[in-house]
């Protein structure tokens, strides 16, 4: 008949417990946003910057590991590697894993 005061005391503290328990989500969340997602994203933009860049001459690791020199980029999304003298390879622009040496545009 009578409510015991740990039952009085529990029934008041339902509004603010609630948002208490939402912050350590919250911060989970904004953690992983900044260590994980952001740096994706940075990493994905790097990469679409680069192959927007290809040029004829530089020279690129595709993602099998095989080094050769752009001769050809095409507009629909491949590229032309020559790997070994007179033996060349059609790749897709988004294979291309890193270009090490870049080559200067000519002189006009």
């Amino acid at each position: 008949m009578f409510a015991t005061p740990a039952y009085a005391q529990a029934a008041g503290a339902g509004a603010g417990s609630a948002f208490a328990s939402f912050i350590p989500l919250i911060l989970i969340f904004a953690i992983m946003y900044f260590l994980l997602i952001r740096p994706q994203q940075k990493k994905l933009k790097e990469h679409k910057a680069m192959i927007e860049a290809l040029r004829r001459g530089d020279q690129v690791v595709t993602q099998g590991g095989i080094v050769g020199k752009v001769t050809k980029v095409q507009e629909d999304g491949m590229v032309e590697v020559e790997i070994a003298e007179g033996v060349k390879v059609k790749c897709i622009k988004g294979t291309i894993a890193q270009v090490m040496n870049k080559t200067e545009p000519a002189a006009a």
